[in-house]
């Protein structure tokens, strides 16, 4: 099979793979969309350490071609959506509840990470009983795509950031994550929602997806504006949906005292992030940071796909290119320079 693999450390290419066979938890899937990943970027740049040869992606979808003799209620032929997380759900942290670090700290980030991801023309899932999810019948694949990864994180954001109903809620970022942040901000029951972006299609999305303004940073401090938009107060719930020091210390600044800063984005440079000590209250603000990783399993993903099967949301609006597979290396070369205003680009095999 053909795979899209990081050679090494800033570098790329599509090689050949033997096709990986299942064993007794796993299901070998035949892919039919995936979509390219910031972090599939980051991942290249040296950001999770040196990987060789290792196959790419973590947001792909496809029929069942293959499953271990373990698994049950599926069959061959079926179509699935894999959450870009795949925990095994019986370590320790998975019965403590945090699936997404499966056995240590990002575990449960197995995709390109701790094995070969799904940018391939086949992918093997691991504990598939678990992370396999049946795709309605009334859902394209491109809009299943989306909750491998987009949604389930954008979402996240929104959830761990303990907004009140009708509160206040600043978005650092409007790339495809910040996105569905804003998306999951409005549809957790916030008042006013503020996005900070620059890019002017970025900022009529969030617009689309419910931001009611938007700061655009190389025109005036997003700081000042938001403490001014608020009156003063602050918001109560912050979202970095960047990984950036930046846009994270413009988080904890806007958050008022007792309010949730919550961090979804991948801080991919660096070895330390640092915080705004006034603005933290010298430590006794009262200021609560949430830190997550994209929560996986089959029950998410179908409570994700029930919300864009009755409208509630249409993460399609973020694809604005599309390739065949055999131009992926052109793709991921957009994703890295943000060339023509590249959003999200679909791949179909």
């Amino acid at each position: 099979m053909k795979a899209f693999v990081m050679k090494k450390i800033g570098s790329v290419g599509v090689v050949d793979k033997d096709i990986p066979e299942p064993g007794p938890n796993d299901a070998l899937i035949k892919t039919t969309a995936a979509l390219v990943c910031t972090s599939d970027v980051h991942t290249v740049s040296g950001a999770i350490g040196e990987k060789t040869n290792r196959t790419l992606g973590h947001e792909a979808v496809g029929v069942i071609e293959k499953l271990g003799d373990a698994v049950e209620g599926f069959s061959q032929g079926q179509r699935v959506a894999v959450n870009a997380i795949t925990p095994d759900y019986r370590c320790d942290n998975c019965l403590r509840g945090y699936t997404s670090q499966c056995t240590t700290m990002l575990g449960g980030w197995k995709f390109a990470n701790m094995k070969d991801g799904n940018m391939a023309e086949y992918f093997l899932v691991n504990d598939a009983q678990a992370n396999l999810a049946l795709i309605p019948d009334e859902l394209t694949d491109e809009q299943a795509a989306y909750c491998c990864d987009m949604l389930s994180t954008g979402f996240m954001g929104a959830e761990h950031a303990n907004i009140p109903i009708g509160g206040t809620v600043a978005v650092f970022a409007q790339g495809p994550v910040g996105l569905m942040a804003t998306a999951g901000a409005r549809l957790q029951g916030a008042g006013y929602v503020i996005a900070v972006e620059s890019i002017p299609e970025r900022q009529e999305l969030a617009k689309k997806y419910g931001a009611d303004v938007v700061v655009d940073y190389t025109r005036e401090d997003p700081v000042e504006k938001i403490m001014e938009l608020t009156d003063g107060a602050g918001v109560d719930s912050a979202i970095e949906a960047l990984g950036a020091q930046v846009s994270f210390e413009g988080c904890v600044k806007v958050t008022r005292p007792g309010g949730t800063i919550s961090n979804i984005g991948y801080h991919g440079e660096g070895d330390y992030i640092e915080l705004p000590r006034m603005a933290w209250g010298v430590g006794m603000s009262d200021k609560t940071i949430r830190t997550g990783l994209c929560p996986g399993g089959k029950e998410r993903m179908a409570r994700l796909m029930r919300l864009i099967q009755n409208g509630r949301v249409d993460p399609t609006l973020m694809t604005t290119h599309r390739f065949g597979f055999d131009e992926i290396e052109k793709a991921f070369e957009m994703m890295k320079t943000k060339e023509d205003g590249i959003i999200k680009p679909l791949i179909t095999f």
